[in-house]
């Protein structure tokens, strides 16, 4: 077997014989290889550190509470489309190192995550809002609602709610955190499954309401889309109360 395939493919660690060996290994191939090991290793280092830090919150209050949600949205600037707000309990030995603020991470590394979140997680919650709720009581309350009906469906009830920044209008402790899906794991968790329904949602909605550009957009106000407004008008899973949407309607009602 070559060198590369024990350091790279092998599921288990190389000994540390081996490790010596390559380390007094002159030639320049075997130098490269353990330096793209040890910088691996380092690699691995840092994301667990990282992991951990982001576990700070949790384990402090784990102390006196059994269950924590960490509770995000989704949603609150597109033109169209829902407010989603995912509630996550994950248990104490959580390790998906990965998980982090959804906005950090590609489509493909979320896709990937959301399964292993809802695989470990103790209980997950989502809450959904219509655009026609967020026309009614505005964007701000609707994204509180979404994130008490996310609670609301958590099969275990938590004690305290870890929050990115907002409010949740329910009887459960709070901690609120200011880019809180980059500080704590059960709100990035949280943010990455409301991101991907929210996402998969706005896929089904541009099968259902094709010109706008849904799926690639999720209804951000992309070039695209304003002239998918333009043309078409509003659908009915627009904001009617957002500009440049409301903007359209008055057009509209001129004609």
């Amino acid at each position: 077997m070559a060198l590369k395939d024990i350091l790279f493919t092998n599921s288990l660690p190389p000994s540390a014989e081996f490790l010596a060996a390559l380390a007094k290994d002159t030639r320049s191939g075997a130098q490269k290889l353990r330096q793209r090991y040890e910088k691996g290793l380092l690699q691995e280092a840092k994301r667990s550190a990282a992991f951990e830090a982001r576990f700070a919150l949790e384990r402090e209050y784990w102390t006196t509470h059994k269950y924590i949600a960490g509770v995000d949205e989704v949603g609150r600037g597109p033109l169209a489309g829902p407010v989603v707000s995912a509630a996550v309990i994950l248990p104490k030995d959580f390790s998906v190192l990965d998980v982090n603020d959804s906005k950090q991470l590609t489509k493909h590394k979320r896709d990937e995550l959301f399964l292993k979140i809802i695989e470990q997680a103790v209980a997950v919650g989502i809450g959904i809002e219509s655009a026609q709720v967020i026309d009614q009581v505005n964007i701000y309350e609707a994204t509180r609602l979404a994130m008490a009906a996310a609670v609301s469906q958590l099969d275990i009830q938590p004690t305290l709610l870890l929050v990115d920044a907002m409010q949740v209008p329910v009887e459960i402790e709070q901690v609120r955190l200011v880019k809180g899906d980059a500080k704590s794991n059960s709100i990035a968790a949280a943010s990455i499954v409301a991101k991907v329904l929210r996402d998969r949602l706005m896929d089904s909605y541009d099968a259902v309401f094709p010109g706008y550009g849904f799926s690639s957009n999720a209804g951000y106000g992309t070039n695209e889309h304003l002239l998918g407004l333009e043309r078409l008008g509003a659908c009915f899973i627009h904001r009617r109360s957002f500009a440049p949407v409301s903007q359209y309607l008055v057009a509209q009602d001129k004609n």
